[in-house]
């Protein structure tokens, strides 16, 4: 029987009308509860010296009243579409074609967008599209969302209106054909032929208008070289897939030589088929992406680098010019080139017009099949003498009117100071910027551009593609394109839609305007073309007697950062470099030789950072000072590297302004520089995302092998040579760890069983799979401070590893050698330390989807368990944050938020304003402060794929699915799909001999496998 007592506790309550008992009643507590005072702020907590006793009272006093004040939600609203547009139907994706083309890159994309909002790029994987979209260009569509884009015109600093800019200009124009002044439009390579005839329009109506290409990255003497051959200013193009022996010299084609995008085809020629593979010998002086794959690795100062073509070149067309080089190495390479014939190719990234020449030379004499010159690259056009020419006329009062689109030359250029000086002396300077960059605030006009997923245009990549440029959104400020004003400054009424459409008309080959559109391009033809005599002999005999003057800079661009455009963009200033594995940050890359004789120093701290020194570099009279200093396995002694495209500081978020501006010693557009390099005060803290950099011997992790062990274990059957399985003891019996388990096996025959195939001969290591992973998952980005203390929450890795012996297989012999506990210690020691030219692997680490998953048995709220079709969830509403599984992966892939990302002024980076959010994915939650978040394998893509055919009444084809990574990979190196279908790739690549899990030995059975790495024999 129920009680009917009353109980009270004061005699207050005693007094019916008494207002503090109805307070009390409404309000448990009389004050507000502090919380966020505390857990709200990221110093607060970090520096916080609570016990832990008082931490736990304070918890279990505040937690729950905190978490029933957090059940409130805030109230958006939302505002429905009075008339919905027919194209867009809420929760479903549309996809539009179109290609990037801003000076430094340039590839045919897919843009997704979702109720009107671009929010991630695709590959364009139609036949003849020139794709292969990077890193930098998955982010571009983070840009477009940039909340200190220039957002309307500025006359002199304030704001004003497109008509007055117009007036201003024409007034100018005008002025100048009145005087005989000289106008100049000065651009980077747009590559575009209906801009190219806007120019044209605006020289016939003003006169005296000349057309000034300007590249921040100066491919100058490759496009002289190429011209001196064939007659027109272009890029050599190239298949490496029909190589058998591939030698770069110099040439970072993995990266962004020349554009990039040979990838693709390079992978093809790498993967072992038929006892056969392309073998691939670098010679460079920077570890690069291209040396870090090779088979053979030579690593030279510029000069000596010059003399081994010189070598290539005896040895092709019999010519005996001496160098005084004597590199086995490369002699052995130069017979290697030549017994290939039109199987041979050669590429060189030297910054000099005769190496470019003599390569030209080579490749023509050896009738190479790779070396594709009719359909030349046409994304570089810069000319490095027209741009000097015009500092000069600049200076001398000869420019009346200087109109710019697409550059930042007082950031970019050597001789700024002389640019800026000369622009004081410009009666009009125009400046088409989408920011208001440091060349914008000292125009006359910034006129603010827009991005490229709003506008118009055309792009010719090669010769045999003609691209169309199509805008995803509407204009998001009050911004228009540079063609929009060149058509307004001649008085053509038309649209630049209209304008470019029926210029489009005679170069579509065929197809349709809309047919053009939907495709994004179309393939026109290419002629041959012929070469004039190539006159090297005397290009050889300049190369031989190259010589080093001091030490060797070597300038070059990060495939994370390019030539600086995007540096406000916090994906990829987070971004590792795939070679350092170091974000937020350019350095000097030095040999440790050399970091000893100048007393340069790297080493670790107690929180696990990496600390460094700084260093200050001279290049002939300037001096560039503070820089950080990396001490790189594999640099060139008497060489340094130093990547561009960092330093800037207009229009750029405070935490975003890092780095060195090292275009500063790029004199003469010249990569390669004479130096000299001296220890400064302080040091410098770096954000290194991998620190051990060994592989030590670890055979079960990266397995590795040549191609001569290969076939015989192919050819014998005994594939244990280059493959063993692992082995346990049970019963004290060798049992194969596959055939022992602690877990119940369950039945995945039935229906969809995802698993992510990774090969390790065709992944380079570039990352474009990292940016993609960020953009469909929402991966936030957490700033320098947080990724030094190991807090980066990148779902996808990218681990490098360098041997400690010349090769891999010298550090399993040996490990293999040490015997005792003391000579262990010492053997162990020693491994951890590089070789001074390490072989190098890539290795892409994601949630391994664990069948019999370590993180599920100890989760104590079921917050992550396992999917029937192989993908390990993570319930985030569940997740109270214990790290238990984080602990027990033997991976390492979980990320912990150690706090909120989103919405947080601690974190001031696109999550932070309602523009930034714009490129969020709808279908991807935003994950809290407290949670553990990893790789989902992206089940939202594998949710729609199977909706999809639901829908249209079918069932998933083979190879539907793919996953961020999957689909973001151009070399081929992930495929993803259902392994129950028996014709997909995956369940094929699944029976492959190469086929092995990572740490098999410990039964966790991931549906994540990799193969076996193969190298040609040196």
């Amino acid at each position: 029987m129920a009680s009917n007592k009353k109980y009270w506790k004061s005699v207050e309550e005693l007094n019916e009308n008494s207002s503090i008992v109805e307070t009390l009643k409404n309000n448990e507590f009389v004050e507000q509860i502090p919380v966020d005072e505390f857990l709200g702020d990221k110093e607060s907590l970090s520096n916080s010296s609570t016990s832990r006793r008082d931490f736990l009272k304070y918890v279990g006093f505040s937690t729950a009243a905190a978490s029933l004040a957090a059940c409130e939600g805030p109230v958006i609203k939302s505002i429905p579409y009075v008339v919905q547009p027919e194209e867009i139907i809420p929760g479903v994706a549309d996809y539009y074609a179109t290609t990037i083309a801003d000076g430094f890159d340039f590839a045919n994309v897919l843009i997704k967008t979702r109720e009107g909002r671009p929010i991630k790029v695709e590959n364009n994987k139609l036949q003849g599209a020139v794709s292969g979209a990077n890193a930098r260009v998955h982010a571009s569509v983070l840009s477009l969302y940039d909340n200190l884009r220039l957002k309307s015109p500025k006359i002199e600093g304030k704001d004003a209106s497109w008509n007055d800019v117009n007036a201003k200009v024409k007034a100018s124009l005008a002025d100048a054909k009145a005087k005989g002044g000289s106008v100049v439009v000065l651009t980077n390579t747009m590559a575009s032929p209906s801009t190219d005839k806007l120019i044209a329009d605006l020289t016939a109506k003003y006169g005296n208008v000349k057309h000034v290409i300007y590249d921040a990255v100066s491919e100058s003497n490759a496009l002289d070289a190429f011209q001196s051959v064939y007659g027109f200013r272009a890029l050599a193009n190239y298949d490496f897939s029909k190589a058998d022996t591939i030698v770069s010299v110099g040439a970072d084609f993995l990266g962004d030589w020349q554009g990039g995008g040979f990838d693709a085809g390079y992978a093809k020629g790498r993967i072992p088929k038929n006892g056969k593979m392309s073998k691939h010998i670098q010679i460079e002086a920077n570890m690069s992406l291209a040396g870090a794959s090779a088979d053979k690795r030579i690593p030279l100062t510029v000069a000596k680098q010059k003399q081994a073509l010189v070598e290539l070149y005896n040895a092709v067309t019999g010519s005996s010019v001496a160098t005084g080089l004597n590199n086995k190495d490369v002699a052995k390479a130069a017979q290697q080139l030549k017994a290939s014939g039109s199987k041979g190719v050669v590429v060189t990234g030297l910054d000099d017009f005769d190496a470019q020449l003599l390569v030209l030379g080579i490749n023509i004499a050896l009738k190479s099949e790779a070396f594709n010159p009719s359909d030349a690259k046409l994304i570089r056009k810069g000319d490095a003498k027209a741009v000097n020419q015009l500092v000069a006329e600049m200076n001398a009062g000869k420019v009346h009117t200087l109109i710019m689109n697409g550059v930042n030359p007082v950031y970019s250029l050597p001789n700024s100071k002389e640019f800026v000086a000369g622009l004081g002396k410009v009666k009009m300077s125009v400046a088409f910027s989408t920011k208001e960059d440091e060349t914008a605030k000292k125009s006359k006009i910034a006129a603010a551009a827009s991005h490229f997923l709003e506008s118009w245009g055309d792009v010719t990549i090669t010769r045999s593609n003609y691209s169309l440029v199509q805008p995803t959104i509407r204009p998001l400020f009050n911004t228009k394109q540079f063609q929009e004003a060149l058509l307004a400054w001649t008085d053509n009424p038309s649209s630049y839609y209209d304008y470019l459409k029926g210029f489009a008309a005679s170069n579509l080959a065929g197809k349709t305007w809309n047919q053009a559109l939907h495709d994004g391009f179309a393939v026109v033809g290419a002629g041959a073309l012929t070469a004039n005599g190539v006159n090297a002999s005397v290009s050889a005999y300049k190369l031989a007697a190259a010589k080093s003057n001091g030490l060797d800079l070597v300038l070059y661009t990060k495939v994370g950062m390019g030539d600086g455009q995007q540096a406000n963009n916090p994906w990829l200033q987070e971004f590792p470099d795939p070679i350092t594995r170091v974000s937020w940050d350019n350095y000097v890359t030095i040999s440790k030789k050399d970091a000893e004789a100048a007393k340069l120093v790297n080493f670790n701290v107690a929180n696990g950072g990496l600390n460094g020194s700084y260093a200050t570099i001279k290049v002939g009279n300037v001096t560039l000072e503070k820089v950080p200093v990396f001490i790189q396995p594999g640099q060139a002694v008497g060489t340094l590297g130093l990547s561009l495209g960092y330093g800037k500081k207009e229009a750029m978020k405070e935490e975003m302004q890092v780095g060195v501006n090292a275009y500063t010693l790029y004199s003469n557009f010249n990569a390669n520089q004479s130096a000299s390099i001296t220890l400064a005060e302080g040091e410098h803290e770096f954000a290194c995302v991998q620190l051990q950099r060994t592989l030590m011997g670890r055979g079960d992790i990266v397995k590795d092998t040549t191609l001569s062990v290969f076939n015989k274990a192919n050819e014998t059957g005994e594939v244990e040579l280059y493959n063993p399985l692992p082995v346990v003891s049970l019963d004290h019996k060798e049992t194969l760890a596959s055939k022992v388990d602690l877990w119940t096996s369950f039945d995945r025959s039935t229906g969809h069983h995802f698993n992510l195939s990774i090969d390790l001969n065709a992944c380079t290591g570039c990352g474009a799979c990292v940016i993609a992973c960020h953009a469909e998952n929402n991966v936030p980005v957490v700033g320098k401070s947080e990724v030094r203390r190991s807090r980066d929450m990148h779902w996808l890795r990218i681990d490098r590893y360098y041997s400690s012996e010349e090769t891999f297989a010298g550090d399993v012999d040996k490990k293999e050698a040490a015997d005792g506990l003391m000579s262990s210690i010492s053997t162990f020691t020693s491994m951890e330390d590089p070789s001074e030219n390490p072989q190098v692997v890539f290795q892409p680490v994601m949630c391994q989807h664990c069948n019999h998953a370590p993180c599920e048995t100890v989760c104590p709220v079921a917050a992550t368990s396992h999917g029937r079709e192989g993908q390990n969830h993570m319930a985030y509403n569940r997740c109270v944050g214990t790290r238990y599984c984080a602990n027990n992966c033997p991976y390492k892939v979980r990320r912990f938020n150690w706090f909120l990302y989103n919405k947080n002024d601690e974190f001031n980076y696109h999550m932070n304003d309602d523009l930034g959010r714009m490129v969020l994915n709808p279908d991807v939650n935003v994950r809290s402060r407290g949670v553990m978040e990893k790789c989902s394998m992206c089940i939202q893509m594998t949710q729609a794929t199977k909706l999809k055919a639901k829908k249209e009444g079918r069932m998933v084809k083979s190879d539907e699915f793919e996953t961020a990574c999957s689909a973001a990979c151009t070399s081929g190196a992930m495929i993803f799909g259902d392994v129950n279908d028996k014709e997909s790739a995956v369940a094929q690549l699944a029976e492959s001999d190469r086929m092995y899990h990572l740490l098999e030995h410990i039964g966790t059975k991931p549906n994540v496998f990799y193969h076996v790495k193969v190298r040609n024999d040196k």
